[in-house]
């Protein structure tokens, strides 16, 4: 049923309506400001939701008793919300939440989605977002849909018919853009660390930010790289046009980049746009470690806010409140780890607050989330060098972890080594 605005659309929704949102990128912004007005006229709904862009209305505190959103990734537009108690924090695996909707585990009622034009045979496209999107639109009842032709039309898990939409209008309108991180000298010599352990052949999965950036910015000389993630951003793009971004020592997907969502510039975009060397898959698939294992030498490159000096990394938190989620981190950990030549690596500034805190510490803060567990952790590298803490006894984790500590820190977290954890730290 077509209609001509998202207010229209979303008036489909109804009291007690349980509703998954496409995310990231790909985020209908313009449906959840409709549902924002909408739903001051219903009740009791439910929007569960990975990170979202422009979504700043439903955290009003007037939608309590009307919207409640459930997160599984904390963004900025849900950060105060949940910290609050307006909106709620939902800790798991990236992977699984497919699993969830498939198995009927949790209920759905309603998908929105913002997808490209129609093609001569009705299909239109998840363009820069298949996240659990594909999942939801298996098990939902009313699909409510933005058609903007801005919408890249990617390959892969990501088409779905005009025909299956309950309500959809047409509007054009940019897609969000991430802005390129600035780098410091910081940022610059992580990515030469993290760089350093990057070989030719090599399969890699990475984030988006000034350090997977930074890195990919040194790989310049190396052979024959391939990419099986969860996203990727603009800092590809200089690899794949020289080459060194080839896939063709990849055993899934020969000779396609392989992901579930990207986000970054209009060039970004551009470059997935009807692109088959790119795959935009399900997630339940690219995260899953049994498909992820298949690729040899796989490189997984991943970030933190603190580290234990018994490996213990958080990933979604300061202390008790939640920062961003558990994502896909230790999809890709273990896959990297049970993959033939395969490792991790977490990647961090050595401090924060300007210097003043250590981000490795003797113990993580109160409250703050394991993600990646001492048991998965392989490599941590901070701007001071990389600590391999794989097979390490926890005297060993602690000498190398407080090698590569601001060293204004180092004195210190060795003494709490000892005292406190009871660890021989030589010197």
């Amino acid at each position: 049923m077509r209609v001509n605005s998202a207010l229209e659309a979303v008036s489909a929704i109804a009291d007690n309506d349980v509703i998954w949102c496409q995310s990231m990128a790909a985020t209908p912004y313009l449906i959840l400001d409709a549902l924002a007005t909408v739903a001051m006229d219903r009740q009791n709904l439910t929007l569960l939701q990975l990170h979202t862009e422009k979504s700043a209305a439903l955290c009003s505190p007037d939608l309590q008793g009307h919207l409640r959103q459930r997160a599984f990734f904390v963004g900025a537009a849900t950060r105060s919300a949940v910290k609050q108690g307006l909106a709620d924090y939902v800790p798991m695996f990236l992977s699984e939440i497919p699993k969830l909707f498939r198995s009927k585990e949790q209920h759905l009622d309603a998908v929105l989605i913002q997808v490209s034009p129609p093609d001569a045979h009705g299909y239109c496209s998840l363009g820069i977002s298949v996240e659990a999107t594909r999942a939801a639109l298996q098990m939902a009842s009313k699909v409510i849909a933005w058609i903007n032709p801005k919408m890249p039309r990617t390959h892969g898990d990501s088409f779905v018919h005009i025909n299956k939409f309950t309500r959809y209008f047409e509007h054009s309108a940019p897609l969000p853009l991430h802005v390129k991180p600035k780098q410091n000298e910081v940022t610059e010599q992580i990515g030469r660390n993290v760089a350093s352990l990057i070989g030719d052949g090599d399969c890699l999965q990475m984030g988006i930010g000034a350090i997977p950036d930074a890195t990919l910015a040194c790989l310049g000389d190396r052979r024959d790289l391939g990419i099986h993630t969860e996203m990727f951003s603009d800092g590809v793009l200089p690899l794949v046009k020289s080459g060194v971004i080839n896939n063709s020592q990849k055993r899934k997907h020969r000779g396609r980049i392989v992901t579930t969502f990207a986000m970054g510039s209009q060039a970004l975009y551009d470059f997935v746009d009807d692109n088959p060397e790119v795959a935009f898959l399900d997630v339940e698939y690219t995260n899953d470690t049994s498909v992820i294992r298949q690729n040899t030498q796989v490189m997984a490159i991943n970030s933190a806010l603190q580290v234990d000096l018994s490996g213990q990394v958080c990933a979604d938190s300061l202390g008790t409140s939640i920062y961003s989620g558990v994502g896909g981190q230790m999809d890709f950990v273990r896959g990297a780890s049970l993959s033939e030549g395969g490792r991790s690596v977490i990647a961090l500034p050595s401090t924060a607050a300007a210097g003043s805190i250590s981000r490795i510490s003797a113990m993580l803060s109160p409250g703050a989330g394991v993600v990646t567990t001492r048991a998965h952790v392989h490599y941590i590298v901070t701007e001071y060098g990389v600590a391999n803490l794989r097979a390490r006894s926890m005297s060993e984790r602690a000498a190398e972890l407080i090698k590569i500590a601001a060293p204004q820190f180092q004195e210190r977290l060795a003494r709490e080594a000892r005292n406190d954890w009871g660890l021989y730290i030589k010197g």
